[in-house]
């Protein structure tokens, strides 16, 4: 086991890798901007160092900085976290080029896995299903586009092969519209990842967004947790995930999890993982691999009762899984409201100082926050500052300790998007469950993009 671990992130996940850390008798290097010098995880950490100014450019994606930081202090190895440089092949790379383990899967894997393209071509190789589309990246050839459109049938979405976070995508309903659709993604998936080149899929009309949760070992064990529903989105971003997803049966779920962790033997698959899908009538169809952890973790810990990020870091330090397939258990039922300091209706970020912070508790609750009274939110990150799970035997009593937990929650000074998740605990189309991606903008008048 290592002695060290620096924790490359900040937030409510920086301190949910540090409390794993100290479970495991580890040692905790905290990196930080000057924004985020008084927050609660850097002053846990038993180290921290600063790695630039408030804006991430310049901090937390300063791969030189973060590396830095790691040999000042003797860490033996990098945790990523979510988000920031966690799926950056390049920074994996330079970690393990400079003699430190990186908590997280091989850089050619992080490679294979970030291209759209790649991904869904290993996938279907390793008898994932996908959705039906281009057989990879769609060339310069007019006709060849409007054929395969013809016979994947519309509407149909581009999507970057390099893209990510709901960027890179537009739905085409008409073959008048479909080449200028095309060039324009193009255009602006080589602005925003440097890389032109774009696929065609069938654009599933109402579809939910399971994900299946893997484990894999670098001997070659590789098992799955069981599924998420993360469907309740807005303009493709989670705003809420519950596990486990309705009206999937134990016989589907040992299908499709087999089938995703077959697909981590085959490519050698390091550390924890996510393999997202679109459900529809009955079948799973394969989007992307996310590599890294996730931030809806908790719901699938709280249901199979397995510490994720823990086994991150045993993973990383060359220990074999000490669990079985046989030994996943799913119970119960849990959800996760992301809490965000944001107008609850416009989704206007609401930087600044919390004057109150009171976070509810009692049977089923977990909180994972690393804000508190007093803590100003900075204007330069993500505007999450937690997340709030609830268990329950059911999912009846999920959302109802649910109700309570977000009726106990005082949050004043900045906004927050508490009074969004009331409602939505109390909607009857997610009571009843199931709901589509396009359920949260419809009921919102959001036009999707």
């Amino acid at each position: 086991m290592f002695n060290k671990v620096l924790i490359a992130n900040r937030g409510e996940i920086a301190l949910r890798i540090q409390r794993a850390c100290r479970e495991l008798g580890v040692k905790t290097v905290a990196v930080h901007s000057e924004a985020d010098r008084e927050t609660k995880y850097v002053k846990l950490a038993d180290e921290s160092v600063c790695i630039g100014p408030a804006p991430s450019a310049q901090s937390y994606l300063n791969i030189p900085a973060v590396i830095s930081a790691a040999e000042v202090t003797d860490a033996e190895a990098i945790h990523p976290g979510y988000g920031f440089l966690s799926e950056n092949a390049d920074f994996a790379e330079r970690v393990e080029q400079s003699g430190f383990a990186f908590i997280g899967p091989r850089a050619e894997t992080i490679r294979l896995m970030g291209d759209k393209v790649s991904a869904k071509d290993t996938m279907k190789a390793a008898g994932v299903p996908c959705v039906p589309g281009s057989d990879g990246a769609l060339s310069d050839d007019a006709d060849e586009t409007l054929r395969i459109a013809r016979s994947i049938g519309y509407p149909v979405i581009i999507k970057a092969a390099g893209g990510g976070g709901g960027r890179g995508m537009r739905v085409v309903h008409t073959e008048a519209a479909l080449l200028n659709a095309v060039n324009m993604t193009k255009a602006e998936a080589q602005a925003a990842f440097g890389n032109p080149m774009v696929y065609m899929e069938k654009f599933l009309e109402q579809p939910r967004h399971i994900e299946i949760q893997v484990l894999a070992d670098q001997h070659g064990n590789a098992i799955y947790l069981g599924e998420r529903d993360c469907s309740m989105q807005r303009r493709h971003q989670k705003v809420l995930e519950e596990a486990p997803a309705i009206g999937i049966t134990p016989e589907l779920r040992e299908k499709i999890g087999t089938a995703c962790a077959e697909a981590c033997k085959r490519i050698n698959y390091r550390g924890a993982g996510t393999f997202e899908f679109l459900y529809e009538n009955g079948e799973f169809y394969f989007i992307e691999m996310n590599t890294r952890v996730q931030v809806e973790h908790p719901v699938t810990e709280m249901i199979t009762g397995i510490d994720i990020v823990k086994q991150q870091i045993l993973i990383a330090a060359g220990e074999k899984l000490d669990i079985s397939q046989q030994d996943v258990k799913l119970s119960g039922h849990s959800i996760e409201c992301r809490i965000n300091a944001e107008d609850p209706f416009n989704f206007v970020p609401s930087p600044g100082r919390i004057s109150t912070f009171h976070m509810p508790g009692g049977p089923g609750i977990r909180v994972d926050t690393h804000a508190y009274q007093g803590y100003m939110v900075p204007p330069n990150y993500d505007s999450m500052i937690g997340k709030l799970i609830a268990y329950g035997d059911t999912r009846e009593q999920a959302i109802a300790r649910m109700q309570i937990a977000l009726s106990e929650m005082v949050v004043e000074g900045i906004k927050t998007n508490v009074a969004l998740h009331k409602e939505l605990m109390a909607d009857d189309a997610f009571r009843h469950g199931g709901t589509s991606i396009h359920y949260l903008e419809h009921k919102l008048g959001i036009a999707s993009k």
